[in-house]
């Protein structure tokens, strides 16, 4: 994923997020609704959330030291992991505790038509962020590919993140309209609490959801079946190597794949020649799996099986005493 495609989904949802927290804050404060409160939390969590996204993207591109010798790549999997925990605690839990006090606690809703008015207008604006996020999410993701499988198995932690969020602050605004209309229409305020409860609910699944996903990240993911495939091509498609041990490939960073191989070579062959030849191999790899930036190939002597040869008749010779 370039920097560049993530940046530009991930600064399109801050923006989008800012101005609706604002607004929402502004139509509780004059009316009332709990879902109103829940929803801008939930805008600020989100926007606290890209910001936290764009420092981990900054933080993840400083140079390899002592300390990290490969690198700080894995930091965008650090932040996606807070930003999950952040949605969680902040986002879910406090719409959850809103909803419930306001079931205990019911009060009427004022100037109503300001939270309707402000929703509508939210709605716009977070489907332009999500529009955003898709397009951005269309350059990497396979025509065939799933938005399932995209969120799912992207090694890039911020466009997944971006579109979880969009989708559920759509699906969000989506409750609390209707708590929010179903309290208009039967004068209930209920309805209200039912639709902070329903976002508190969206939130805490969303949040497990990609806290799930960046912890496979964080532990360490491979490369996919398709990089895997031209992995093993580029190394066995050429004459240098007769036999490929094993190969194991490990993400360091969303653009920083680790390949270490045992490579069997002929025993004839030279030093010099088997340098080379490894050269080669590499060569093949990085042309083959651009992310393929670390690259670590151990020769090894691979002795054919000697050929059968034809099969031999014993011959049992008889004596007599």
């Amino acid at each position: 994923m370039s920097a560049s495609g993530g940046n530009r989904a991930i600064i399109a949802a801050f923006l989008a997020n800012m101005g609706i927290a604002l607004a929402k804050f502004i139509a509780w404060f004059l009316s009332g609704s709990a879902s109103m409160l829940a929803e801008a939390i939930h805008s600020v969590a989100d926007s606290g959330n890209q910001l936290l996204l764009l420092f981990g993207g900054r933080q993840s591109r400083r140079a390899a030291d002592k300390e990290h010798p490969f690198g700080h790549g894995r930091e965008r999997y650090v932040y996606a992991f807070v930003v999950s925990i952040i949605l969680f605690s902040v986002g879910g839990v406090f719409s959850i505790y809103e909803g419930v006090d306001k079931l205990i606690h019911p009060h009427a809703l004022e100037n109503i038509w300001i939270p309707i008015g402000v929703l509508v207008i939210a709605i716009g604006l977070e489907s332009f962020s999500l529009r955003t996020a898709i397009k951005e999410s269309n350059h990497i993701r396979g025509k065939s590919q799933s938005w399932v499988s995209f969120v799912r198995h992207a090694k890039a932690p911020e466009l997944p993140v971006v579109l979880l969020e969009d989708v559920a602050a759509l699906i969000g605004l989506t409750f609390a309209l209707f708590g929010v209309g179903l309290t208009a229409i039967t004068g209930d305020a209920v309805w209200d609490a039912v639709g902070t409860l329903a976002i508190g609910t969206l939130l805490i699944l969303v949040a497990i959801t990609l806290g799930i996903e960046t912890k496979s990240l964080l532990v360490g993911e491979g490369a996919t079946d398709a990089d895997h495939g031209r992995i093993v091509g580029a190394i066995e498609n050429g004459p240098e190597v007769e036999k490929l041990i094993h190969v194991k490939t490990l993400y360091l960073g969303p653009d920083e794949l680790l390949v270490a191989a045992k490579l069997g070579f002929a025993a004839e062959k030279s030093f010099a020649d088997v340098a080379a030849e490894i050269d080669t191999v590499e060569t093949r790899i990085r042309t083959a799996v651009p992310a393929a930036t670390v690259i670590y190939l151990e020769p090894d002597i691979y002795r054919r099986p000697a050929e059968p040869g034809p099969p031999t008749e014993t011959v049992v010779i008889a004596s007599s005493d």
